[in-house]
């Protein structure tokens, strides 16, 4: 009966986490559908009066002729060339650049504004994908360990000054997403905005895009044709995603044992399950090898 009623817990907890869960998705999709609907819909109809505007003042293109050039700058678009400008402009795959393109393959972030347009480019993408992923995880979860042991020796150092172990806890934690959101949230933006004419609120939606490797696209630094990088500008840009995708998951991770420990005090039973679980399981094993070592001595 006890098994049954844990079973229940379990139950209902899950299904609890998938309605909230999809709820969440539709009101997204509804807020999103009311946000941008009548924006595409302007913007549909600016782009096909454009056109008839322009058919009107160059009037020895048909309609058919235009359409195929159209279509010709989609095409160049999508395998990752600017049609505005001309040949001069800077290549996408020089070193600075393949190697930005590199980490967000291996960050899973991929912005969609460039890949690989060759058979052995691209079968080449999936090999590194396969190995650098993996090897990407590890290094972040390393580097998130070591974030961790700075956190410790921070908060062990204001226990000297602070004797109340709880108030040291919060205060530390407190500090570290500070420092960090200043680090990699605020000035990143600032320094973006600057170098690509954003406002400060698209280089913040374009940092924070990126971090949480949505990878819209719609936003990438070192594009524009018209500005004059240096050479190492999308290199460092690649460190800063993989320095702040460790800090960012450090959170997370801190995040999500806060609302671990919140769900544990709105339903203190739960805990007591888990442990009674855990105790059962440990005992079941210790008879089970007690029994083997018994069997092979026989």
């Amino acid at each position: 009966m006890a098994r049954f009623r844990e079973a229940g817990g379990k139950v209902s907890w899950t299904g609890l986490l998938v309605l909230a869960h999809f709820s969440y998705l539709l009101v997204g999709a509804t807020i999103f559908q009311i946000l941008e609907r009548e924006a595409e819909s302007n913007n549909r109809h600016h782009f096909q009066l454009e056109k008839l505007n322009f058919l009107a003042n160059y009037t020895c293109l048909d309609g058919p002729a235009l359409e195929k050039f159209v279509q010709v700058i989609l095409d160049a678009w999508e395998k990752g060339v600017n049609p505005s400008g001309n040949s001069t402009n800077p290549s996408n795959w020089d070193f600075s650049s393949s190697f930005f393109f590199a980490g967000t393959v291996v960050t899973t972030i991929g912005y969609g504004n460039l890949s690989p347009s060759t058979v052995s480019g691209q079968v080449f993408c999936v090999f590194y994908a396969l190995c650098g992923i993996p090897l990407n995880l590890v290094f972040l979860n390393q580097l998130g360990k070591s974030l961790t042991v700075h956190l410790g020796r921070l908060e062990r150092g204001m226990l000297s000054l602070v004797p109340h172990k709880q108030s040291v806890e919060v205060l530390a934690v407190g500090l570290f997403v500070a420092s960090g959101s200043l680090l990699f949230l605020v000035i990143p933006p600032l320094l973006f905005s600057y170098v690509e004419g954003w406002s400060y609120g698209e280089g913040f939606y374009y940092a924070f895009i990126t971090l949480s490797t949505i990878g819209f696209g719609d936003y990438v630094v070192g594009t524009d044709p018209d500005k004059h990088y240096i050479t190492v500008y999308r290199s460092l840009a690649g460190v800063w995603i993989i320095f702040a995708l460790a800090w960012l998951a450090l959170v997370l991770s801190m995040g999500a044992k806060l609302m671990e420990s919140a769900v544990a005090l709105t339903r203190p039973g739960l805990r007591k399950q888990q442990g009674e679980v855990a105790d059962v399981s440990s005992s079941k094993l210790e008879e089970e090898l007690g029994q083997r070592a018994a069997q092979s001595k026989i």
